[in-house]
């Protein structure tokens, strides 16, 4: 990570772009016809409605989608999530969820989380926790109501 103010910038500035490319063409949106779980969660404060679904097979995520309305974070976060746990054990998911929230905390991007790292900036706005962490917390629900 650069360490200077300019180099900062450049990655902030590469982060947002990340992010917008997300909402504006996000990844996985759509339903997923032969599921084996879904769940959907909802921000009543904020409006954010996401529902993630999943197909499962010996215990790895195949494949992963999501539907639902809500602001740039969010549906940056779901799309960004989509492509993360694809291939995914319940156990990676639970360590790369761990990651993301220690992420939220310190602000530092994690380069396991994959694009999802520039979410990291996030960890600013307190407020805006909720928005990036609405998609894990139905992907979490997801995964253990097939349990």
């Amino acid at each position: 990570m650069p360490t200077s103010a300019d180099g900062g910038a450049g990655l902030a500035a590469l982060y947002q772009e990340r992010i917008l490319d997300h909402y504006r063409r996000p990844r996985h949106k759509g339903a997923l016809e032969r599921a084996t779980g879904v769940h959907s969660v909802k921000n009543p404060l904020c409006g954010d409605d996401v529902t993630v679904a999943v197909l499962e097979r010996d215990g790895v995520v195949v494949d992963a989608r999501f539907t639902g309305t809500g602001c740039s974070i969010m549906q940056a976060a779901a799309s960004m999530l989509m492509e993360l746990v694809r291939g995914r054990t319940r156990s990676e998911i639970d360590a790369l969820s761990q990651r993301f929230d220690e992420m939220l905390a310190g602000g530092e991007p994690d380069d396991s989380l994959g694009e999802m790292s520039a979410l990291a900036g996030v960890a600013a706005f307190p407020a805006r926790h909720k928005c990036a962490r609405l998609p894990w917390r139905a992907l979490a629900e997801t995964v253990d109501g097939r349990r």
